[in-house]
């Protein structure tokens, strides 16, 4: 079990870096804005007082470290979901890595930033009050699959 649990953090850690990986290419490659983690910092922080749903994260409060808190809190995200699945999958996936069940289980983890994130920060519900929410919706999809990805591939690299 604990070797299960020390698997699911290192296939959580190997995805995330991937999707800043992927984040960043997409900036350097078409100029998309880089990630921020500032505003998702600054929604954890407001988490501590009980605050969960806003109008404007950018209207609340300000945290002097929300940037860091906010890239703590990805890769928390990031370690958890890794763990979960490893929880779920179990250790004979670990020793012959598919990636349909990292796929969908990728897939599955947007449920968190469409569903509590987004309309936590005053986004709506799966970015719903954006300019261009599915365009949002579909960038997410992608960067997820490419967490995915991550998942297999650490995965792959223990095996």
């Amino acid at each position: 079990m604990i070797d299960l649990f020390w698997r699911g953090i290192a296939i959580g850690i190997g995805a995330t870096i991937l999707m800043d990986l992927w984040a960043f290419l997409l900036h350097f490659a078409l100029a998309q804005p880089k990630p921020n983690w500032a505003p998702p910092g600054r929604w954890v922080r407001h988490l501590a007082h009980g605050q969960v749903f806003h109008d404007n994260i950018a209207a609340a409060q300000p945290y002097e470290h929300e940037l860091a808190l906010g890239w703590a809190f990805h890769y928390l995200v990031g370690i958890l979901y890794g763990v979960i699945f490893a929880l779920i999958i179990g250790p004979a996936w670990f020793l012959s890595p598919t990636f349909l069940p990292a796929w969908i289980w990728g897939i599955v983890t947007i449920a968190g930033g469409w569903f509590l994130l987004q309309p936590g920060m005053g986004l709506g519900w799966a970015a719903s009050k954006t300019p261009n929410p599915n365009k949002i919706r579909i960038m997410g999809l992608i960067a997820h699959t490419v967490f995915a990805i991550g998942l297999y591939g650490t995965a792959l690299i223990l095996r």
